[in-house]
């Protein structure tokens, strides 16, 4: 019963280690600010935009070929 009551304080103690850790490694993050922030979203918007067109288009192409042979 002792040895149960010693494994969980020692499970509390490690959760409570972990999460300063976690606590100290967001303190030393490099936050962007607003208008980084704005800019970095853009980029990525964009990025996935030109992705997405990207793949339609030799999506359509690989369907219109495949048409052609097939049919």
């Amino acid at each position: 019963m002792a040895a149960q009551a010693e494994t969980k304080k020692n499970t509390f103690k490690k959760v409570k280690s972990y999460f300063r850790g976690v606590k100290a490694e967001i303190k030393k993050v490099s936050w962007p600010n607003r208008k980084e922030l704005i800019n970095h979203t853009a980029v990525v918007i964009a990025l996935c935009t030109v992705v997405g067109l990207i793949i339609w288009l030799f999506d359509t192409l690989v369907k219109g070929l495949l048409s052609f042979i097939i049919g």
